[in-house]
């Protein structure tokens, strides 16, 4: 098996990534560059420091969670693609929510497979599959690669999560190939505490806006026992190197098909909440998550139709409709933070407000509780509602701060 000629012996499995490690890493850090870097201070992503962890796959059965996300390099090679040449024994692949390649629509049933180019056998760990324990066994250890967009109820967190449950299970090595936050500079929205309200799109007790890279997360997940009875998994992080929560990142690849830009990315967390109403957040068009409207002149003078795009068919609003509202299109990414203007303000235009939410048990689901809606409804004003989740989010940031790895924004 042929590997770089690095010896990396300190990014050993352990519970809690040690200083000692991180620095391991960034010394043998191979040196390719993403679109968001320069020459000087590349920004790294975990998969691109093989020599970091491909020395820890020799001589071992591996799977792999991963998507069209899961990239190495300024040429966004795929993951598979470069384990497979470097002669990894890579034995299968866990699609998440969207599919291996990220071309399913959301809430669609992600079969098992193979994938269309290598052949690699997928299986699928969004929704129920009664082989995955089985399939977990035949394999020493397990590679976690997809990009967060740093919202709560954006699944590939929920998916990280089983697949920690099952390697805590069976014994089974994770290495979480981490990447950075685009979302990583704030925190905000409701924590969700109550179980009532834990779901795929809240499954976890954090900030609806984490602040939180898949690694940082994972590390939580294992501090705070959140696996079933208490397990702990055995993780190793490959850290990103020159980046920090201080940081702009946007993605070299679309992460799911409503997603198609930065911007898109920016404004999802501030817009996902419309997805417990009827209102169309610009699915069926070419600027999905930039573009706002409903069915009546009252909303704003931009008008928009949705109709078929790919990834976006079965589960669009006001399809074929045209929608009055609000074009964001011109906003600059990198100014957008979470708030609650666009819900509130299509809230209080709506003539008949009882059919504002239209899904209230998805909307509080994506909320991590019921009480957003109760005070919307009761007319409280942003700041009255955020003054509300102060103390929830001071708790929240004091636990956050015991799993970061990087330099934090506050």
């Amino acid at each position: 098996m042929k590997f770089l000629p690095v010896a990396v012996t300190a990014l050993m499995v352990s519970v809690l990534l040690s200083c000692s490690s991180q620095s391991h890493a960034k010394k043998n850090a191979d040196p390719t560059l993403t679109k968001n870097s320069s020459a000087i201070n590349p920004v790294l992503t975990g998969a691109d420091q093989l020599t970091a962890y491909l020395p820890l796959l020799k001589g071992k059965k591996v799977g792999l969670m991963g998507n069209q996300t899961s990239v190495v390099g300024p040429k966004n090679e795929h993951l598979v693609d470069v384990l497979l040449r470097e002669k990894i024994d890579l034995r299968f692949g866990f699609a998440p929510e969207h599919g291996f390649r990220g071309d399913i629509e959301r809430g669609e049933k992600v079969s098992n497979d193979k994938d269309s180019k290598t052949g690699l056998p997928l299986y699928t760990l969004y929704g129920k599959n009664d082989k995955q324990d089985s399939i977990i066994q035949s394999i020493d250890v397990m590679i976690f690669d997809l990009q967060d967009v740093g919202a709560r109820f954006y699944t590939y967190i929920a998916s990280m999560h089983r697949v920690m449950e099952l390697c805590a299970k069976h014994n089974k090595e994770l290495i979480v190939l981490d990447r950075p936050n685009p979302c990583g500079d704030q925190i905000d929205g409701p924590v969700r505490k109550d179980d009532k309200f834990k779901s795929n799109v809240s499954l976890h007790k954090i900030a609806m806006i984490h602040g939180l890279t898949v690694g940082e997360l994972a590390h939580m997940i294992n501090g705070e026992k959140w696996l079933e009875q208490g397990r702990q998994c055995k993780v190793t992080v490959i850290p990103v190197q020159n980046w920090d929560h201080n940081k702009m990142y946007e993605l070299p690849v679309v992460p799911s098909p409503s997603l198609p830009n930065h911007l898109s990315v920016r404004l999802y967390g501030a817009l996902c909440l419309f997805e417990g109403t009827d209102i169309s957040v610009g699915r069926g068009t070419d600027w999905p998550f930039q573009i706002v409207g409903y069915d009546n002149p009252v909303y704003g003078d931009f008008q928009f139709t949705p109709g078929e795009k790919a990834g976006m068919v079965k589960h669009v609003e006001g399809k074929g409709q045209t929608m009055y509202g609000l074009d964001l299109r011109s906003l600059d990414a990198n100014k957008q933070v979470f708030t609650l203007k666009y819900v509130l303000d299509f809230y209080n235009k709506m003539p008949d407000k009882s059919k504002f939410f239209a899904r209230p048990e998805f909307f509080d689901k994506l909320a991590g509780t019921d009480e957003l809606r109760k005070q919307i409804i009761a007319g409280k004003t942003e700041t009255e509602i955020k003054a509300s989740w102060k103390a929830e989010l001071d708790e929240y940031r004091q636990m956050r701060k015991k799993y970061l790895l990087y330099t934090d924004f506050e």
